[in-house]
């Protein structure tokens, strides 16, 4: 009886010791991995934050909004002309109707004498 005593205070022991220990260290593990990805995150929207100030400067000056204008629009200035080269005409292949080839009879396999 002794000894039933003594396992069930070690297993009490180990659970305890679970409890303390184990689980509140996972918890830490896993709220470090958090913070590591979302410190990641910022990195890469500040990155993002970066590019786009360099996009909206660059979008205050004149001539790149005239150049953007005439490049993606298709815009000219009063009194200029635009010429677009359009690509060479699109000529489908015909195709040409191919019979289908005539269906072998089900006992097609088992003429064995023809081939002798």
């Amino acid at each position: 009886m002794r000894l039933a005593v003594k396992m069930f205070l070690a297993a009490l022991l180990l659970v305890g010791a679970a409890y303390l220990f184990v689980f509140p260290a996972r918890t830490y593990l896993a709220q470090k991995h958090q913070i590591a990805l979302q410190e990641r995150t910022i990195s890469v929207l500040q990155a993002e934050n970066t590019k786009l100030s360099g996009e909206k400067k660059a979008l205050q000056d004149v001539s790149t909004i005239e150049q953007l204008a005439r490049q993606d629009y298709g815009l000219v200035k009063p009194g200029q002309q635009a010429y677009m080269v359009l690509p060479p005409a699109y000529h489908p292949v015909r195709h040409v109707a191919v019979p289908a080839p005539k269906p072998r009879p089900w006992y097609a396999p088992l003429e064995f004498w023809d081939h002798l």
